[in-house]
């Protein structure tokens, strides 16, 4: 049977290895991905990304109809997140 503390325990994994990838590429200046590439790397729906943008919780540009997401502001939003747990 699978209890809170093991998913949690794997989350917290999860983020951490995530955080490991993100600094072992060493984004640079201008490292911009697509909404399909953040989505692969985190592992999550297109509505988990858009429901990050509408709560503030990742930055974005727009444009024309397509989204662009700082490398930066990815590995940001990992250590904020895992610093909260």
């Amino acid at each position: 049977m699978i209890t809170r503390e093991d998913l949690q325990t794997l989350k917290t994994e999860i983020i951490a290895e995530l955080k490991s990838i993100l600094s072992q590429q060493k984004p640079s200046e201008a490292t911009w991905l697509r909404s399909a590439q953040v989505r692969k790397m985190l592992g999550i729906s297109p509505g988990t990304l858009q429901n990050l943008r509408i709560h503030g919780h990742l930055r974005f540009t727009k444009i024309g109809g397509s989204f662009f997401y700082s490398q930066r502001d990815i590995a940001a939003m990992l250590t904020q997140n895992s610093s909260q747990r």
